[in-house]
């Protein structure tokens, strides 16, 4: 399909859905779209959770307000360590016993899930949006979700790509950029991450 025909069929999709559905659906939308106001009353909010986040003084304290900003409250089992970072918050869904480290980003607008058991270093990225490569629609996004599956463990400073599935028990080496689905039960690593080995 073409960019013209994506667009077409994105402005008609418009008038008949919301916007975060329209988004979760990874339809291309614009900072000109008439709802885009909504999207960013969750941005305004996010940011102010964020800054009371990333000055709580113990992880209980970081919990309750990753918490708030997801709308969903968290298990006790989970750990999140400041700063931590979202640009929206409210597309994120974290499972049980998970371990998030410092100075992670999560920016969620097309969905992250994150299964129990996950351990997370520190200064990993999952970033769910991308956007088109034609100059005259690159101010668009295209967001895709991004599931980390359980008892997975996603090295330091890995940035994990926009509609990435990363599998169950796999490990994602320090560093990786990971644009493809990782196999359940084997290690990847570089730049683009490619097979290591299976576990």
């Amino acid at each position: 399909m073409t960019m013209d025909n994506l667009e077409k069929q994105n402005n008609s999709n418009q008038n008949k859905r919301d916007i975060f559905d329209r988004m979760r659906a990874g339809e291309l939308f614009r900072l000109d779209d008439p709802e885009y106001p909504k999207v960013l009353d969750v941005v305004t909010r996010t940011i102010k959770l964020s800054a009371e986040l990333n000055t709580s003084t113990n992880v209980d304290q970081i919990r309750e307000r990753l918490s708030e900003i997801i709308g969903t409250k968290l298990d006790e089992s989970m750990t999140v360590f400041a700063p931590f970072h979202t640009n929206f918050g409210r597309f994120i869904r974290i499972g049980k016993n998970v371990f998030i480290n410092h100075s992670c980003t999560f920016l969620d607008m097309g969905g992250i899930i994150i299964e129990d058991d996950v351990l997370i270093g520190p200064k990993v990225n999952l970033i769910t949006e991308n956007h088109p490569l034609d100059p005259a629609h690159r101010k668009a996004l295209i967001c895709r979700p991004i599931v980390v599956k359980r008892n997975a463990w996603i090295g330091a400073a890995a940035t994990i790509l926009s509609g990435v599935t990363i599998g169950e028990n796999a490990v994602v080496a320090a560093g990786a950029v990971v644009s493809k689905d990782v196999p359940a039960n084997t290690v990847v690593g570089g730049v683009p991450a490619k097979h290591i080995k299976n576990i």
